[in-house]
């Protein structure tokens, strides 16, 4: 997959904003995006330590969107995702803070 080439500042705010949940506006939720070849994907991040004491979700992009999102905790966490180690593999996946 190509990369866009984006400038380090701007790297960092988005790196910034993935790890600081304090800074989501929709918190516990903070949509992300992913501009592919040819598609869009939108992805949530979600707080699962801060909302509800779970740990290991912290690099995890839900494939979702804020308007379809499952009504329960079971439910969101079983929809698809992608696990990443931590917020720098996560930007070198292609994903931004939308």
């Amino acid at each position: 997959m190509l990369l866009p080439t984006i400038p380090p500042g701007d790297l960092a705010r988005h790196l910034w904003f993935a790890t600081t949940p304090a800074l989501w506006p929709a918190w516990p939720f903070l949509p992300v995006i992913r501009h592919g070849r040819g598609a869009i994907d939108l992805g949530l991040m979600f707080d699962a330590r801060g909302a509800c004491g779970l740990t290991g979700y912290s690099a995890t992009v839900f494939l979702t969107n804020v308007f379809a999102l499952p009504r329960t905790l079971d439910q969101f966490l079983a929809l698809p995702k992608e696990v990443f180690d931590d917020g720098e593999e996560m930007l070198a996946g292609g994903w931004r803070v939308d």
